[in-house]
């Protein structure tokens, strides 16, 4: 495990399902890997999740920086899952929501869960849906992603902001890689240094509102808010 990470403990990434533990760095299994163990555990995934949302305070931050069009705000859900309990309550808040995941189990399920939402079986990196969204949500799903992956998300954020989009998503508190957990199986995390993030952020029209490492009040989560301003 590379300087930067110590897990278990108080510095930590997070994946989906609870807290990640320490496991093998593994250069030739990564985010693809990682896709393909949630398409194998979407299931039990689903059956572990718990269903308390800690994370209501920034969903319900998010959705008050997004600007509302024609009367109702559209959330593109990036990694979207299963649908619960994230998307489901923003759905229940009047947004209209698209979910994305690359695992087509998962995305079968967040169909099934949410059936008046639309649904891609797509890949985040690749993702060109063109149209504008008010709120981009990439919460516990951005940070499978390489941190080469990761520098090129920023572009695609862009193009599928609104004015005014909030985008909000979760990494590690510090750059690095670790191996964590998904319902029992290895699934790969990383983070780049915060400074990058904001950088990224900038260069690409977003104007940083907030960014609180480690939030206590939410499950340890380092949670980034920001707001398009292109």
């Amino acid at each position: 495990m590379p300087a930067g990470f110590s897990a278990p403990g108080p510095r930590r990434l997070q994946e989906r399902g609870g807290p990640v533990k320490p496991g093998r760095m593994d250069t030739a299994t990564r985010t693809d890997s990682t896709i393909e163990t949630y398409d194998r555990v979407a299931d039990d995934f689903l059956r572990r999740r718990a269903r308390t949302l800690d994370e209501k305070r920034w969903l319900d931050r998010m959705v008050g920086v997004a600007p509302s069009h024609a009367g109702r705000r559209r959330l593109l859900d990036l990694g979207c899952g299963t649908g619960l309990p994230i998307a489901a309550y923003l759905s229940e808040r009047g947004l209209r929501i698209t979910g994305v995941d690359a695992a087509p189990r998962m995305i079968a399920l967040f169909q099934a869960n949410l059936p008046h939402a639309t649904a891609h079986h797509a890949d985040m990196r690749s993702l060109a849906l063109g149209e504008p969204f008010d709120a981009i949500l990439a919460w516990d799903s951005y940070f499978h992603l390489t941190p080469d992956e990761q520098r090129k998300m920023f572009p695609i954020f862009r193009r599928h902001a609104a004015p005014g989009a909030a985008l909000m998503f979760t990494t590690g508190p510090e750059a690095g890689e670790v191996w964590g957990d998904a319902a029992g199986e290895a699934v790969y995390h990383a983070s780049l240094d915060p400074g990058e993030y904001r950088d990224l952020l900038a260069r690409n029209q977003f104007k940083l509102l907030d960014f609180t490492p480690e939030d206590p009040a939410c499950g340890d989560h380092s949670v980034w808010l920001a707001r398009f301003t292109g």
